[in-house]
């Protein structure tokens, strides 16, 4: 069983003229590994999705390209950039056993969470 660690999504009323339209802001912090869970990386995006795709491709050059670090194993939501911000630099101080403790508590399988386009969660 998977459990999400999420707040309340905000959402935002923008007045255009004498209609409102809702945006919804929403941020991830993640954590990805190697096919073998040797590898840890946290980052944080506002498109988990997306930034998968972009890991998986290795669009991106750096880190998770040179690691083959490609596998969605962890994610918590937040409503805010900076509580966003706050969580990941809070997960890359912990110890790589707290790291597998929190993984193990979230996706006891370390299964991939992102599937064929998709981020899954059960």
């Amino acid at each position: 069983m998977f459990y999400i660690f999420a707040t309340v999504v905000a959402v935002r009323n923008l007045k255009f003229g004498n209609h409102y339209h809702m945006r919804l802001h929403v941020y991830y912090v993640y954590i990805l590994t190697s096919k073998n869970n040797t590898v840890l990386y946290t980052g944080v995006t506002n498109d988990l999705e997306r930034r998968c795709f972009e890991h998986s491709r290795k669009i991106i050059k750096g880190f998770t390209q040179k690691y083959n670090i490609e596998k969605l194993v962890y994610f918590e939501i937040f409503d805010n950039i900076e509580n966003a911000i706050f969580r990941e630099k809070q997960l890359k101080g912990y110890s790589r056993i707290k790291k597998i403790a929190l993984i193990n508590s979230f996706n006891q399988e370390w299964v991939n969470l992102y599937r064929e386009g998709r981020i899954e969660n059960s």
